[in-house]
């Protein structure tokens, strides 16, 4: 794959601007590299998030890519139970999900809402005012994010601040933030606009920043983020089948910076020659809104230093 790096848009020569590192390989070696550029070691009890992956889509983090980097710091891999009906919206199916996509084979698996919720504060939030997460995240000292970075139906992208928002949130708290603090039901057919310019769907994107901000203020700097860029399909490992991936593997890129990362990804699609369909999905669905509001509430920066590490 030939990109234009030259072309990133946020990409600076700043010092001050945080690190993203970035490495066209996927595989368990170039994993492992990206962790290392970081220069941050778990320690404590580890929790790696990552998606679980809908039943029948096949591109979710695979295993075999994963094992190495989650067993050299123990971690156990968390994830959280849907607030849509599927195979991952109760405990039992999705244990068995897990179970059927490896993931039990390689590191033991939290479910973090299997005992409930508990509430983090949002600061400075427009729309919450806490999320609410499974009540496992307690248990945790420090958080490793592990994301599938592509589109997605109504968030334009997901990468690290979905995959911290609604994918720690409980499923009540999914519905907070799908309905912009509105409602902790699953009644969401009022509050989720198909008009996707609507005042009501921007609020989703914004909510999703306003959780990701509570779980970064809850784990302070015990965290660190790696994004793999495979599957670039339009749609999100929620999606039981997914519509086929119309461009090339990009690699991994990795930040202590959430904010920082997403938007580097953002702009690795754009410097693809074959982005146009996952472009075409960002922009439509104003992804780039989730950024402009985490960057606002101090969670990161849109801006960053690219360290390539080929």
């Amino acid at each position: 794959m030939s990109l234009d790096l030259s072309t990133l848009k946020h990409r600076v020569s700043d010092q001050a601007a945080p690190q993203v590192y970035y490495t066209q390989d996927i595989s368990p070696s170039a994993l492992r590299t990206v962790y290392e550029a970081l220069g941050r070691v778990p320690a404590g009890r580890v929790a790696v998030k990552l998606s679980t992956g809908e039943a029948g889509n096949p591109n979710y983090l695979q295993p075999a890519l994963i094992k190495d980097l989650v067993q050299s710091f123990a971690g156990t891999i968390v994830e959280g139970n849907t607030a849509y009906q599927g195979a991952r919206h109760e405990t039992t199916v999705h244990r068995q999900l897990i179970h059927e996509h490896g993931f039990d084979a390689i590191a033991q698996v939290d479910i973090l809402d299997e005992e409930g919720s508990i509430d983090l504060p949002v600061v400075g939030g427009t729309h919450l005012k806490f999320d609410r997460v499974g009540s496992h995240l307690q248990n945790y000292d420090f958080l490793v994010v592990l994301s599938h970075f592509k589109g997605h139906p109504r968030c334009g992208f997901g990468g690290a601040l979905k995959n911290i928002s609604i994918g720690i949130a409980a499923p009540e708290g999914k519905n907070l933030i799908h309905t912009a603090g509105t409602t902790n039901t699953s009644n969401w057919g009022p509050y989720l606009s198909r008009d996707f310019d609507s005042p009501e769907h921007l609020a989703f994107i914004e909510s999703m920043a306003e959780a990701a901000q509570a779980i970064c203020a809850h784990f302070g700097p015990k965290m660190l983020y790696i994004s793999v860029l495979n599957h670039l399909s339009v749609d999100c490992d929620c999606v039981s089948h997914p519509a086929p991936a119309t461009m090339a593997d990009l690699g991994i890129a990795a930040s202590l910076d959430p904010v920082a990362l997403d938007q580097a990804c953002v702009d690795l699609i754009y410097a693809a020659p074959d982005g146009a369909d996952v472009i075409e999905r960002m922009e439509s669905r104003h992804g780039s809104r989730i950024l402009e509001h985490a960057a606002h509430l101090g969670v990161g920066s849109r801006h960053y230093q690219l360290t390539i590490l080929d």
